[in-house]
């Protein structure tokens, strides 16, 4: 009928969805970290041409791995 909802309706989140999450989560953290690692490692004349300081880049290394920029 119009207007009720269908008994094969997908739940707004699911057990597949919360495990992709959870394994998603470590593995970002892991990215972060690389990058961060990967920053810290440039010359201070990439680091010019980047626009960047070393204290712009030790600000960002000392950040936690968990500490994301991109999540809300």
């Amino acid at each position: 009928m119009k207007g009720h909802a269908s008994s094969t309706q997908q739940p707004a989140f699911s057990l597949n969805h919360l495990w992709h999450a959870a394994l998603q989560r470590p593995v970002r953290w892991l990215q972060l970290h690389r990058q961060r690692d990967e920053l810290a490692s440039l010359s201070d004349a990439t680091l010019h041409d980047l626009g960047l300081s070393r204290a712009d880049i030790q600000q960002e290394a000392d950040r936690h791995f968990w500490d994301d920029p991109l999540r809300k």
